[in-house]
């Protein structure tokens, strides 16, 4: 309590500059979208984001796609089996076995390193942009801070927000680099506060490049590995990994679906 006086008076001396950052507003449609950028800005600035990324702040779009997805999330409502016949389950797995015995080496080498076998790594890649077939069409910074200004989920989109500025400030993407609807960036979809945190350099080439195969699926076992994943436990549903799994996607059914593709795919 002393402490809170003492830098209460302080901040009273002077003339209020240790005032608190006043949260951004939050809106339901695009009207309030650049007022709510300015302050915004404030935020990011005291959470340590630079030049590059307060500018592509300022450039950042209303994504009006963006919310339209968020709004009609379709794979919460399909069955198990509906879902994998959608996301072409039985290509996914039979590509995915010959990219294992193709670049065999690079797969045991992430498992000895992160201890996550490779049809894990290898369904999530699958699932998620078809082998980086497609990583998005949608500019990341608008998209995530669209979400982020939205009021169903802005508490949730925000370190991600400030994730993906501190990216643009990094070199890692810029203003304009395209990923999914929800900000999504990269070979297995990273949201940016994830990025951040757990992007790892898998080629050593010195910088985190998530539109580079290598570093997107090293940093995908990262993840995994940081949140808990044990080597050598399984993970189907009912097992000790499957838990990590879920911290990867919040359907049910996606998660079920990296589990069996995954089996498949090792087998």
């Amino acid at each position: 309590m002393y402490f809170f006086k003492t830098i209460t008076a302080a901040c009273l001396l002077t003339a209020g500059l240790c005032a608190p950052v006043v949260a951004a507003e939050c809106g339901n449609s695009g009207g309030g979208f650049n007022a709510w950028k300015s302050s915004f800005a404030k935020e990011a600035a005291a959470a340590g984001v630079g030049k590059r990324g307060l500018a592509a702040l300022a450039d950042a779009q209303y994504a009006s796609r963006t919310i339209a997805a968020d709004r009609n999330q379709k794979s919460f409502k399909y069955s198990l089996s509906k879902f994998m016949q959608v996301r072409g389950a039985d290509t996914i797995v039979a590509q995915g076995r010959k990219r294992k015995a193709r670049d065999a080496a690079f797969y045991q080498s992430l498992e000895a390193r992160f201890g996550v076998p490779a049809g894990v790594i290898i369904a999530i890649h699958g699932m998620e942009t078809a082998f980086g077939g497609f990583m998005g069409d949608s500019a990341v910074v608008s998209a995530i801070t669209t979400l982020t200004y939205d009021c169903r989920r802005s508490a949730f989109f925000e370190p991600h927000a400030i994730g993906a500025l501190k990216l643009v400030d990094m070199g890692a993407i810029t203003g304009s680099t395209k990923g999914a609807k929800h900000g999504e960036l990269g070979h297995t979809q990273f949201l940016p506060g994830n990025a951040l945190r757990y992007g790892v350099d898998g080629n050593g080439d010195g910088r985190i490049d998530f539109y580079n195969q290598t570093d997107a699926l090293a940093s995908t076992a990262n993840f995994l590995r940081q949140k808990g994943w044990q080597p050598g436990v399984g993970y189907q549903e009912g097992q000790g990994n499957f838990a990590v799994i879920k911290q990867w996607n919040a359907a049910g059914v996606y998660q079920k679906a990296i589990a069996i593709m995954g089996t498949r795919i090792d087998g």
